[in-house]
């Protein structure tokens, strides 16, 4: 399911975790040439996804929100 980007946070290891509008969250790492997402680098790139629309996988499979 789509859901869209309205934040983004950074793990333990440093990498970007896309907030969903869903309440779930997902990894958005730039590590080519499997995950090309060079947007993610700088705050201007991930400023402008932001309303993005992005699959959520958790809301595929039914899995819960978790609590903030």
């Amino acid at each position: 399911m789509e859901r869209e980007i309205v934040g983004f946070v950074r793990d333990d290891e440093g990498d970007w975790i896309a907030q969903l509008s869903c309440g779930h969250r997902r990894h958005v790492r730039h590590r080519p040439p499997f995950q090309d997402r060079p947007w993610v680098r700088d705050e201007a790139g991930r400023r402008s996804r932001l309303g993005t629309p992005i699959g959520c996988t958790k809301c595929e499979r039914g899995e819960p929100v978790p609590d903030p």
